[in-house]
């Protein structure tokens, strides 16, 4: 089977001699939900815009299907990885429908007009992230939460074996932050598709993914910056969830005191802050105190 997205040795700066990503080794396998995690100015971003080719790399090879990115036509590349970026107000008075419906542009006939099977394409990815209510509105007039929704479904209706999120939940209420993590596991089982999703809520990237790319920005990491095999060294980690979610790893990683409990399976994490009602608490809170 071919390894559906590759990283391989891959170093990205914006400032000479000032690496945001350094040596990344990364393999994700179609049909995998991969989470990128870490804290601010950790290069999260950045890795999504290499795996989506609008930026390349000075050193390494991106690679999507076994080629490398930058050997794909800007079309082609529009057929293998759909991307979702954070909410963003829209300048154009597009309607719900009309801007989802662009996400074809890749699939259309020589004459570039939209067939049946777009349509409902698009009225698919509406109705299943709750959308079609919106159909016929401008998407300006949407909240901040309901475009982003907007936004996921023309992903959907893109139908592409690569998705990439840039912290899809973003400006959602708790209900809609499920939802679209379940909507994104259903893609992933029911339809076979390579979800890569950046967050920073790590509880529900325990609950839903199954792997974690976990970075930590390069001018922090400890030691010599450097690493003897991939995910191995001081500027990132890669495993499962478990594996790499752990109470010591967030806490070296983000800096933070954390109370860890386990549900299920995973690992779930509280933040304790310095001035919180339990942060001069000697050891760490019990069970009963979370209820």
């Amino acid at each position: 089977m071919t390894t559906r997205v590759q990283l391989h040795n891959v170093t990205f700066a914006y400032r000479p001699d000032q690496p945001v990503l350094k040596d990344i080794c990364l393999s994700v396998e179609p049909a995998t939900f991969l989470a990128v995690v870490g804290p601010n100015g950790a290069g999260k971003t950045t890795l999504i815009d290499l795996l989506a080719g609008l930026l390349e790399p000075q050193e390494g090879i991106v690679a999507i299907d076994g080629r490398e990115i930058h050997s794909y036509s800007r079309r082609h590349l529009a057929e293998k990885v759909a991307l979702v970026r954070q909410e963003h107000v829209p300048v154009f008075g597009f309607s719900v429908a009309e801007t989802v419906l662009m996400a074809r542009i890749a699939h259309v006939g020589q004459w570039g007009f939209e067939r049946p099977v777009d349509r409902r394409t698009v009225a698919d990815a509406l109705d299943v992230t709750d959308t079609a209510q919106f159909a016929s509105r401008p998407l300006a007039d949407l909240s901040g939460g309901e475009r982003q929704r907007v936004f996921i479904a023309r992903a959907l209706a893109q139908d592409t074996p690569i998705i990439l999120l840039d912290e899809p939940t973003s400006f959602l209420d708790l209900r809609h932050q499920v939802a679209i993590y379940d909507l994104l596991k259903s893609v992933q089982r029911e339809k076979a598709r390579t979800v890569i999703a950046i967050t920073h809520d790590i509880n529900l990237a325990a609950q839903y993914c199954d792997q974690v790319l976990l970075l930590q920005p390069w001018r922090a990491a400890s030691g010599d910056q450097s690493h003897s095999a991939p995910g191995a060294g001081a500027h990132y980690r890669v495993g499962s969830t478990h594996q790499v979610f752990t109470k010591s790893e967030i806490e070296s990683v983000f800096g933070i005191r954390v109370f860890s409990a386990s549900v299920g399976s995973e690992n779930m994490f509280l933040p304790l802050g310095e001035m919180a009602k339990d942060a001069g608490r000697r050891g760490p809170p019990q069970p009963t105190d979370l209820a």
